[in-house]
């Protein structure tokens, strides 16, 4: 056989397992488990770190103060250094709106060893930790929460006995780019952390969704969160991580009625967000970036050119073997599709959007090797082999 024929046939048992074997990946309907009302409703603390968002915070904190929680709840917004007003806004929105008491503070600038947005975290952690919740619903700024948002996530947790209770925020989808990247983005995450392997205790798989985590406090503390992560870029992950591995009970789903209104309309908005994190994703590994490239070439880029090539040479496995991996894809992508109401037929334009991730991660790597480091929000974070030091 070929070369060309065992390319194509391997990108063909990779979906298969990919179908089958990682978690049921491509389904959308785990949503938060069943939940109850709780004899007591315990008190939380709402913390919000937020750097130069006043773009933003009028859709998402008045959504946080008008929460229909049957407890007591607080909420702390964090300005981290905002140069556009963030935290006199957030003050002028607190008073205009009412609802749950709100605190904002300014933590300074972040000492060596920190991101930014985890010391904005301690600093909110510690203000509420003065108030004793039981609860901490650790949320983005640019997060917007249904009024019933906080009351079910306390109560999945209660009912489940979760120490950690997180979920994926729906993403915005307007733009032609939002609508290309933006589903797939969620999707490549999942294939990453099959969330029903997340909730599974014993198991390796630990992830949640920075833009909405409920954290038990006393899970916090054992787990160390934040000192634990402090270094970390993708933050949301390694906390998930840290809780688990102390022995934490964690949940990770699709939200319904958590939005994040932040725009992304253009390519190199997108672009940004990806690259900033994707090669901290693979560890600063070269080796594991070069298979990372392999994989995705192999996954979402040999079925369509091995379909094409096999018509072309009249090499109908080839051809088969191709369109077969092609259709599987194209087909697991469609529930996440409908999850965001976009048109089905952007699912078989998936090898195109692969394509752009490999090029994002390929991006992120160059950026760190030139020093850059993974940036966001006019800091730039530098090595983690270099003390992760802030310029």
């Amino acid at each position: 056989m070929s070369a060309l024929v065992w390319t194509a046939v391997g990108s063909l048992a990779a979906w298969l397992w990919l179908l089958l074997g990682q978690g049921f990946f491509w389904r959308t309907d785990l949503r938060l488990p069943p939940r109850g009302e709780p004899e007591t409703w315990p008190f939380v603390c709402v913390v919000v770190p937020a750097r130069d968002e006043a773009a933003v915070l009028p859709e998402s904190l008045p959504s946080l103060l008008a929460q229909e929680y049957p407890g007591r709840a607080e909420v702390f917004l964090v300005d981290d250094g905002s140069s556009d007003g963030t935290g006199e806004l957030a003050r002028e929105l607190g008073r205009r709106h009412g609802g749950l008491p709100l605190t904002v503070g300014s933590p300074g600038e972040p000492p060596a060893g920190w991101t930014g947005k985890l010391w904005a975290v301690r600093h909110g952690m510690g203000l509420a930790r003065a108030r004793a919740p039981e609860y901490l619903l650790l949320t983005d700024a640019d997060i917007a929460h249904a009024p019933d948002s906080l009351r079910e996530l306390v109560a999945s947790a209660e009912a489940g006995g979760f120490d950690l209770v997180s979920q994926m925020a729906r993403l915005r989808v307007e733009s032609v780019w939002e609508r290309l990247v933006v589903p797939a983005f969620v999707y490549f995450f999942s294939q990453l952390y099959p969330f029903r392997w997340i909730a599974v205790q014993g198991s390796r798989t630990a992830a949640a969704a920075g833009g909405c985590v409920l954290l038990r406090a006393t899970a916090a503390e054992r787990a160390r969160i934040p000192d634990a992560v402090r270094q970390s870029v993708i933050d949301d992950v390694a906390m998930a991580r840290a809780v688990k591995d102390s022995g934490g009970h964690i949940w990770l789903g699709l939200a319904e009625r958590v939005d994040s209104v932040r725009p992304y309309p253009r390519l190199h908005d997108l672009w940004r967000m990806v690259s900033r994190s994707a090669y901290a994703q693979l560890r600063h590994s070269p080796l594991v970036l070069a298979g990372t490239v392999a994989g995705l070439a192999l996954v979402y880029l040999v079925p369509p050119v091995a379909l094409v090539a096999g018509l072309v040479t009249g090499a109908p496995v080839v051809s088969l073997a191709g369109g077969l991996a092609w259709l599987i894809m194209t087909g697991t992508y469609l529930p996440m599709l409908r999850h965001y109401r976009q048109p089905l037929p952007l699912a078989p334009l998936l090898p195109v959007t692969a394509l752009l991730y490999l090029f994002m991660t390929v991006d992120s790597a160059v950026q760190h090797y030139r020093g850059r480091g993974a940036a966001w929000k006019g800091r730039t974070y530098a090595r983690p082999d270099t003390a992760s030091e802030q310029r």
